[in-house]
């Protein structure tokens, strides 16, 4: 051990600084939460940091600690104390990993008053201390499994060609939602067993030979929720890849593990599926940019689906310009769409600034998201008149009764699923999470009547949504709240869910294009999306890459 520092502090006093800070070394060990909670100072200023991102409060470092489940064993190698002031001293150590590699740890320990009784054995020397600021460097793994069910460096390389010029996803690298065929690798859907069972692909799925085709290459396969029936991110079997975004947040689903991926820098694009917000929700949550395209615009050749009628293939990124690339190369970059972009699949005519806003949609919303939504369409970038015929630039719509275009949707959406995965399901009991088993209970309980309603009441909405938007661009939350915490529980995750799906079943129902460009924040990030008339993508990601550069966002 070493110490220096512009201060001393008395033998007794180092003393019980170190056997503060080996108590508390010794309950991460054994995952002693009261112990490594009264470790660290109370209040809002407490402060942890690591290669996810930074936790501020007491309250969020607890809730995080609460559900990480320990940490790798080791052992501490060195230790290195500067000492600041008789009540400040800065704590480095290095640490060994029993599985192999090492760590560093800096903490910024403080003496506080405390008439609590003390355990650490250190005695009372004016005070008790505490960390104030830590931040964590561990051995990070070869991959995250939370994040990659495999990958490589890459996993697949991009597909040769004969032009001698830039491809225009020259080196760029995908994460594949673990739905899409690879060649020489099987499909999982985020469930071990059922990967156990599949049979490796012959060919790419089409969306994959697409990007592959524009030069990228595949980093890895990434996680998906079970079968993709979920937009919480969660997975009881591979863990909760980490939000890169909102530490100690969970990621958003069921496109969770490319999202994870490109926001934390490991790909440069998510290839996703969206049913009812598996690309929307995460892009929202991590602020990203994604897009669910027009539905079919993208073949599904290759792709293991949930619900077809609602089922889309799309991408997240982290720049309107990479998504963009993306979206060209899938669908094809011809400036050839009508003047509205209508009816011609990646239409990159200019789309209008005209902007539909529904209230009824942004009223299942948090608070703090209504008021930043209602914040945001006030800005010029929105409000200005930008239509040969001078109309208004934003007008409220009524979508007509949406609670029931839900309800309809969920049912639809329930029996398209069962019918998908329902005999496989039920020859394996209890192998899926609780949340999602439950999901696959209650579609298994529709009746063909029952769907049938359903279907009349969406064919019936969406010939509502047509005449009622007529070509405008509808605005709204790309989510009804920001990501919420790990420790949220099952019923709140539930609530989120509902609340959300009733906004982004809007699209599915009308097969419309929806882009979430990441331009609120509340303070977590919240996704403001732009749904657009069917076929008009490639002019709906301009639209909203230029409503960001108005407001100032970095794109």
């Amino acid at each position: 051990m070493s110490v220096t520092g512009v201060a001393e502090l008395e033998p007794a006093e180092l003393e019980s600084l170190l056997a503060a800070f080996h108590h508390y070394e010794a309950a991460l060990m054994v995952d002693d939460v009261d112990v490594l909670d009264r470790s660290f100072a109370p209040g809002p200023d407490t402060l942890r940091g690591d290669a996810n991102g930074l936790l501020v409060g007491h309250e969020r470092i607890s809730a995080f600690r609460s559900v990480r489940g320990g940490v790798a064993r080791r052992t501490i190698t060195e230790v290195r104390v500067r000492v600041l002031s008789p009540q400040a001293a800065l704590v480095v150590s290095v640490s060994a990993f029993v599985a192999g590699g090492s760590g560093l740890q800096t903490q910024l320990w403080e003496r506080i008053a405390d008439a609590r009784p003390r355990h650490d054995g250190g005695g009372d020397h004016g005070g008790r201390w505490v960390i104030t600021s830590a931040h964590v460097t561990g051995a990070p793994p070869a991959v995250n499994r939370a994040i990659w069910r495999v990958a490589g460096s890459p996993l697949v390389p991009a597909l040769p060609t004969s032009s001698s010029g830039p491809r225009p996803l020259e080196g760029m690298s995908v994460a594949v939602k673990d739905l899409f065929a690879v060649e020489g690798f099987a499909v999982g859907a985020g469930v071990p067993e059922y990967l156990a069972g599949a049979a490796v692909a012959e060919v790419d799925a089409e969306a994959v030979r697409a990007l592959r085709a524009g030069g990228a290459s595949v980093q890895g396969i990434a996680q998906t929720d079970e079968f993709a029936y979920s937009i919480a991110g969660r997975n009881v079997h591979y863990g909760t890849p980490p939000n890169g975004a909102v530490t100690g947040a969970i990621p958003g689903g069921s496109s969770s593990g490319p999202a994870s991926a490109v926001a934390l820098g490991q790909a440069t694009i998510g290839l996703g599926t969206d049913t009812g917000g598996s690309i929307r929700v995460p892009a929202s949550y991590q602020g990203l940019w994604g897009i669910r395209t027009t539905h079919g615009a993208v073949s599904a050749t290759g792709l293991l689906p949930l619900a077809p009628t609602f089922d889309t293939v799309g991408w997240l990124t982290r720049s309107a310009a990479a998504l963009r690339a993306a979206a060209a190369a899938t669908l094809g970059g011809a400036d050839d769409a009508s003047a509205d972009g209508v009816g011609r699949v990646g239409g990159a005519a200019r789309l209008a600034r005209r902007f539909a806003v529904s209230r009824d949609i942004v009223a299942s919303c948090e608070s703090g998201v209504r008021e930043a939504f209602d914040a945001l369409i006030r800005e010029p970038a929105i409000r200005g008149v930008d239509d040969a015929q001078g109309s208004p630039p934003l007008e409220e719509v009524d979508l007509g009764d949406l609670d029931a275009v839900f309800a309809a949707f969920r049912v639809v959406q329930g029996a398209e699923a069962w019918r998908q995965h329902g005999e496989w399901v039920q020859a394996h009991p209890g192998v899926l999470g609780p949340d999602i088993a439950e999901r696959f209970d209650i579609a298994a309980a529709v009746t063909a009547d029952t769907e049938a309603e359903a279907r009349a009441v969406l064919a019936e909405a969406r010939e509502r949504f047509d005449r009622v938007l007529d070509g405008r661009v509808l605005l709204l939350p790309s989510a009804s709240s920001a990501a919420p915490a790990l420790t949220a529980t099952p019923g709140d995750i539930q609530a989120v869910r509902a609340a959300t799906l009733r906004m982004t079943s809007v699209a599915g129902t009308g097969g419309y294009p929806a882009v979430s460009a990441p331009l609120m924040r509340v303070p977590d990030p919240v996704g403001l999306c732009f749904v657009g008339p069917r076929g008009s993508d490639l002019a709906l990601i301009d639209l909203a890459a230029s409503v960001a550069a108005d407001l100032g966002h970095p794109l």
